[in-house]
């Protein structure tokens, strides 16, 4: 397989020298080469006509979107076209993309301490109190109205990051949580009312938008069982 992108080299370096190494953290946008390639997990993937086998889990419409190549689920997941496989991901090539809404790769940890830093107050990045203001407070709903084109489902996103929803509830009760899902089950959000940064990763994707239940459980033993704060399950 063969292909060029052409991609400035800057977004890359602006996390490294902002963000990564004020916290401490190895996380890049784009994986250089000095990276020792054996230290990076094997990610699991699947092709995309397995998602016809989790209707049940996987919304109706994202999946008949993401099979649909003219439609804008799959011209945004497509983009470049290898990223339509979520294996792709493992190609040396496309780790070296600096593509920040899909291409981050670290250690879970990082994720973590960058949502844990900007819950306690954003100290280490300089975060300004009408930042943190901006991010915590509830969605404005858009003009359009809350069907996310390319979801095609409801959300509720603001400043780039969603925030609690009745379909997905994460944090504590005053929802001034946000954060990010990931494809195949990964989740990461700051909460400013507990000072936790959460993050969860996983080897094997699974079938969820959110909610995969492998880190619903953990964020359900965090939140309810350590913390005492109220259940993550939209159910309950």
């Amino acid at each position: 397989m063969v292909f060029t992108v052409d991609v400035p080299a800057e977004l890359g370096r602006f996390f490294a020298e902002e963000i990564a190494a004020p916290l401490g953290v190895e996380f890049h946008v784009g994986v250089p080469d000095s990276v020792d390639p054996d230290r990076i997990a094997f990610l699991h993937g699947y092709r995309p006509a397995e998602l016809l086998l989790h209707l049940g889990t996987m919304p109706r419409g994202f999946v008949f979107g993401f099979l649909n190549p003219r439609s804008v689920t799959a011209r945004s997941f497509a983009n470049p076209k290898v990223l339509s496989e979520i294996g792709n991901y493992n190609l040396p090539e496309v780790r070296r993309l600096e593509l920040p809404a899909a291409n981050g790769t670290g250690e879970v940890r990082a994720v973590a301490r960058a949502y844990g830093d900007a819950a306690t107050g954003g100290t280490t990045l300089g975060l300004t109190p009408s930042t943190l203001d901006a991010l915590t407070r509830p969605a404005a709903p858009p003009a359009g109205g809350v069907r996310d084109v390319v979801l095609r489902v409801d959300t509720a996103f603001s400043l780039g990051y969603l925030k609690p929803f009745p379909r997905l509830r994460f944090g504590a009760a005053g929802d001034r949580a946000f954060g990010t899902p990931g494809a195949g089950g990964s989740f990461g959000f700051a909460d400013p009312e507990t000072g936790v940064g959460f993050a969860y990763a996983m080897n094997r994707a699974g079938f969820h938008l959110w909610d995969d239940p492998r880190e619903l459980a953990l964020r359900e033993a965090l939140y309810k069982d350590v913390l005492g704060e109220r259940s993550q399950r939209p159910d309950q």
